[in-house]
């Protein structure tokens, strides 16, 4: 089977310009392509493994793949999939992360002399000169067919900024750039960008009389309807200073029964003729599915290493065996008050909750237990010796945390 029948039968592929044309050219490792990473953190999250994983297969069959760091598009910030606009960065923070995703990416991809590279659109996008741009590029774009796009159509109604409005055109300008000085002929993303990636391909046909073509993948969804990468309102992240191995394996460990299969196809290597037998699996045998995604997961992010620690870990937890490798924070005495702190602020200082609102909530709904107590009490207090101790917390069924007073 080649690469784009691959992808097919993975189910990552979600929509094509050009359906025959970009066939012929990823089966036959023609495809100069490019995924864009906007710097909005100083880590990717779960949430790029489409993308990665994407890159790596097609590199492998011998496409070349360009990560393209927006440097210059995050200092304006995607609309896409926003009820408001995202929070302005400065330079050196975007420097910073930057720098934070390209250590990450070659975990995933092959950089080097005639291998994938990487690219900063700030080297281009903050050179440009505004009048410049709308005589040559602006031209080029409707706004009619703009605010019919679902990027911006979903923020009409609470404001979008023209800020934010020239996103599209950034974005498009990134292929046009890259189809020039790259030779990129391809454009990949997640399905929310297809206005945006049309917007680049049509660019280019406009102005250049050639072809280039846009395919974006599937965004894979848990069964809440939350784009993955999210758990517990806190990104997964793939810096292990801010998601351990064992919660990483975690996050994995617990995704919903009726997702378990589609993960495996999208994001791990394994062949589709062991996938297509572990579908045949009877439902008793979950578990070990979940297992296969978890480690496979963990060992491609953190190393094989880490993830045979993470698995051992969990499955000494959820035995009644030590609970060594619990992830655990740590607190001070200044976060404490009388020589207590109350419930809800110690669920959103261990990050289980985002909000002492969301706390309240999990309390209530009794998804909270210290110790193996359940607690409906919102104005429990946990007392400083038993900080000292160490105390375990156990949220829903899957989630657990220990907190320790140092």
């Amino acid at each position: 089977m080649q690469i784009y029948e691959e992808l097919v039968a993975r189910g990552l592929i979600a929509q094509v310009t050009d359906e025959a044309e970009i066939r012929e050219l990823i089966n036959n490792g023609k495809a100069t392509f490019y995924i864009g990473f906007d710097c909005t953190a100083d880590s990717l999250t779960a949430g790029h493994f489409m993308a990665l994983t994407l890159m790596k297969r097609l590199q492998q069959a011998g496409n070349k793949p360009i990560a393209l760091i927006g440097g210059g598009t995050t200092m304006i910030g995607d609309p896409s999939g926003r009820t408001d606009m995202r929070k302005m960065l400065t330079r050196e923070d975007i420097d910073h992360n930057a720098e934070c995703f390209r250590r990450q990416m070659e975990k995933f991809i092959d950089f080097g002399e005639g291998k994938a590279i990487m690219l900063n659109n700030a080297d281009w996008l903050l050179e440009l000169n505004y009048v410049n741009l709308l005589r040559e590029v602006g031209t080029c774009f409707s706004v009619n067919n703009m605010l019919r796009a679902e990027c911006y159509k979903q923020r009409m109604e609470k404001g979008l900024s023209f800020f934010e409005f020239n996103y599209m055109i950034m974005q498009s300008y990134d292929f046009y750039y890259l189809f020039q000085h790259h030779g990129c002929n391809m454009q990949f993303g997640g399905d929310d960008q297809w206005s945006n990636m049309l917007g680049g391909t049509e660019l280019i046909r406009k102005k250049l009389g050639k072809d280039a073509y846009a395919m974006t993948i599937t965004l894979l969804t848990d069964s809440q309807g939350k784009k993955m990468g999210k758990t517990a309102g806190n990104a997964v992240w793939l810096d292990p200073n801010k998601t351990s191995p064992f919660e990483f394996y975690q996050y994995w460990r617990n995704v919903d029964d009726a997702d378990v299969m589609k993960c495996l196809r999208m994001l791990t290597f394994l062949s589709l003729e062991e996938l297509e037998d572990m579908a045949k699996w009877d439902d008793s045998r979950i578990n070990e599915k979940k297992e296969k995604l978890a480690w496979n997961l963990t060992a491609m992010v953190h190393g094989e290493e880490e993830a045979d620690k993470a698995q051992a870990a969990a499955r000494a937890l959820f035995t009644g065996g030590d609970d060594a490798a619990m992830p655990s924070t740590t607190l001070s005495e200044s976060q404490l008050e009388n020589g207590s702190i109350g419930l809800l602020n110690l669920l959103v200082a261990c990050g289980l909750a985002s909000s002492n609102g969301e706390a309240r909530r999990l309390v209530q709904q009794g998804g909270i237990a210290l110790d193996d107590r359940k607690v409906d009490a919102i104005d429990e207090r946990v007392s400083a010796e038993v900080l000292r101790k160490g105390v375990k917390i156990k949220k829903g069924k899957k989630i657990f945390h220990k907190a320790i007073l140092e």
